[in-house]
């Protein structure tokens, strides 16, 4: 079962600011007059008596204590950085398996916690943007790609080539590199590594030669309200290829930094990653 975060921090703050105001308007009161009254019954008050009428139930006393942090959470993460992992190789080389990147939620504009409704509009997504976004089929998971189109853009790709509006995408070979040992072929797969250069944005991007050069072809033209979407590995990528395009309502913000790598529990993390994403 995918866990809907945002809506977890929502409810806990709304709760947990529910009970210190119902503390504060209603039951810190009836503590103090409970003392109060006790104090008037007897001549000489006991301690401990007072201290466990005034004390604080122990709900109270811990959503008092994590309001304000849930609160500042919140605030951070809904509108200004957010962090995000990398699950999967659809952005090598760009972004490995393990990275820790930073997303500037307000770059492409406010939007609410949970239903994601823009309020403040600032900037809309530009090509070559890394751009992180929920998956079309199950919101409550977020994907991470290049975006390639914008509102109005013809989009073709065709023998692994990217053609926006009629015109080729620039890009130039690198060099051949050898892929991990894959025991569905027994060897080790070649892959080539290109300069790409979308919006003035260049970045590598990788193609697998033993894949098929038609896989995901075709032609696809951008609506009003959406972004068309590719990983940088464009040949082991789900992407708009295959289920569509993005509505900005799914937009979660532009991938900025990568601050730590750790792929696994059982490695030691590292920074040899770290620095802008491009």
């Amino acid at each position: 079962m995918d866990l809907n975060f945002p809506l977890i921090l929502v409810v806990a703050v709304f709760a947990t600011g529910l009970i210190a105001l119902l503390d504060r308007a209603v039951l810190a009161p009836r503590r103090k007059l409970a003392v109060a009254r006790y104090s008037e019954t007897v001549g000489q008050p006991e301690q401990a008596t007072v201290d466990g009428l005034s004390r604080e139930p122990a709900v109270v006393e811990t959503s008092k204590s994590i309001f304000p942090v849930l609160l500042i959470v919140l605030v951070l993460r809904s509108f200004l950085f957010e962090p995000f992992q990398i699950p999967s190789g659809s952005m090598l080389p760009t972004l490995e398996i393990g990275d820790f990147i930073l997303v500037n939620k307000y770059t492409y504009g406010l939007r609410l916690p949970v239903v994601g409704t823009k309020v403040v509009s600032i900037n809309d997504p530009q090509p070559g943007d890394v751009m992180v976004f929920k998956e079309p089929s199950n919101p409550n998971i977020n994907f991470i790609k290049r975006v390639i189109g914008v509102p109005g853009d013809t989009i073709r790709y065709v023998n692994k080539t990217l053609y926006v509006n009629g015109k080729k995408i620039p890009e130039s070979f690198v060099g051949e590199r050898l892929d991990d040992f894959d025991p569905r072929v027994g060897m080790r797969p070649v892959y080539r590594i290109y300069d790409e250069t979308i919006n003035g944005v260049t970045h590598e991007i990788r193609k697998d030669m033993m894949i098929p050069n038609r896989r995901a072809e075709g032609e696809w033209i951008v609506p009003e309200g959406h972004y068309f979407m590719m990983g940088d590995n464009r040949d082991r990528s789900n992407d708009s290829r295959f289920w569509g395009f993005v509505p900005d309502k799914y937009v979660v913000g532009k991938a900025v930094y990568i601050w730590m790598h750790w792929p696994s529990w059982t490695d030691i993390p590292n920074f040899r990653n770290n620095g802008p994403v491009e």
